[in-house]
C-alpha cells in the first residue's frame, strides 16, 4: 500500500499556501509512490509538521524553521524508496 503524506499547517499563521506548495512538489516527485498528500488545518497556532503515518519527517518547532522541499524529499525517499535518485534534488 502505498503511503499518505499529512501536513499539518497552522491557517492562522497563513501556511496554506505554503503547504499545497510542498504537496505539489511531493505529488510531482513521487508520482507513483505516494497514495496522496493530505493538508490538515491545525487547531494548534504555529504548527508546520510533515508526517508518513507516525513518523515526523519534519516539525518546524523542532528544527526551528521551515524545510526545503529538497530536505523533505530527500527524508521521504529515505522512507519509501531509499535506493532511489532523486537527480537533482541528492546534490
Amino acid at each position: 500500500m502505498k503511503p499518505t503524506i499529512n501536513i499539518e499547517y497552522c491557517p492562522k499563521c497563513g501556511w496554506l499556501l505554503r503547504s499545497a506548495w510542498m504537496a505539489q512538489e511531493l505529488l510531482t516527485t513521487f508520482t507513483d509512490d505516494l497514495h496522496g498528500v493530505q493538508l490538515i488545518p491545525s487547531e494548534v497556532a504555529g504548527r508546520y509538521i510533515i508526517t508518513i503515518g507516525e513518523i515526523v519527517i519534519w516539525d518546524r518547532k523542532r528544527e526551528g524553521r521551515f524545510p526545503e522541499p529538497k530536505e523533505v524529499k530527500q527524508l521521504i525517499r529515505d522512507h519509501i524508496d531509499p535506493e532511489r535518485s532523486l537527480g537533482h534534488s541528492d546534490r
